[in-house]
């Protein structure tokens, strides 16, 4: 796609948590997500309020050419007016406010999903906890001693 001054592109290696503001980076790390993905960055925009938007995928950014990350081209006019931002580091900073939030919205109910244990019908889950609370003896040789 040729450069086209009514969009700007919005690549997902501007959000990556593991790489530094030298190497590309564009937001905060407060901003910034672990792994991101081309779907991930539209799913973000999308809940920022941006809607004209394209995706373009297996494309490489120009200084990271063996990685085929894709990119989004968005609308300046509906990111400018979404967003409420003055400029394409305004939008960025919005995008990456919600896909970091939605990020840490994953994480926090995947934890409680792995601290709540297994379901009721879950035979594998429950079977991968097998405990000896109920057991006077904590190691396998104090129980051995007790049964005698």
């Amino acid at each position: 796609m040729a450069n086209n001054p009514e969009r700007i592109v919005v690549w997902p290696g501007y959000f990556d948590s593991k790489t530094s503001r030298r190497s590309g980076r564009r937001v905060s790390k407060g901003r910034a997500v672990t792994n991101p993905t081309l779907d991930g960055l539209a799913y973000a925009a999308r809940s920022a309020g941006i809607r004209k938007m394209k995706k373009e995928e297996n494309t490489s950014h120009p200084s990271r050419p063996n990685e085929q990350e894709g990119r989004l081209w968005i609308s300046i006019a509906d990111a400018l007016s979404a967003t409420g931002a003055n400029s394409k580091e305004g939008v960025l900073q919005a995008i990456g406010t919600a896909w970091n939030s939605q990020q840490s919205e994953i994480k926090a109910s995947e934890k409680a999903a792995k601290v709540s244990g297994p379901k009721t019908g879950d035979k594998r889950g429950r079977s991968q906890r097998k405990s000896f609370k109920g057991s006077k003896g904590t190691k396998p040789s104090e129980r051995r001693k007790r049964r005698k």
